[in-house]
């Protein structure tokens, strides 16, 4: 295993999570009396290993017909846009 790739992804994914939706939703359901601590672990586990998969499938794909520095600049491009419009809505 490429130890540099793993934490290179591991530290960025890791750092994109912390504070999003998909955290404050699984602690809305942590937070509620009477929660299965476990079950709602597995679950929003299960939930992130699927999405995860479904991003390297579809990352592996597209790299077939798009060349990853383009790919590059338009995810760039569509975390620049959610910002900005996330900013819009708050103000």
């Amino acid at each position: 295993m490429d130890v540099k790739l793993y934490a290179t992804v591991f530290a960025t994914i890791f750092l994109a999570e912390l504070g999003d939706k998909t955290q404050l939703a699984t602690l809305l359901f942590a937070a509620r009396e009477g929660s299965n601590l476990v079950a709602i672990f597995l679950a929003a586990s299960a939930a992130l290993v699927a999405t995860s998969a479904i991003g390297v499938l579809a990352g592996g794909i597209i790299s077939s017909y798009v060349e990853p520095r383009y790919l590059s600049y338009i995810a760039g491009t569509a975390f620049i846009l959610v910002g900005v419009w996330t900013i819009w809505q708050a103000g």
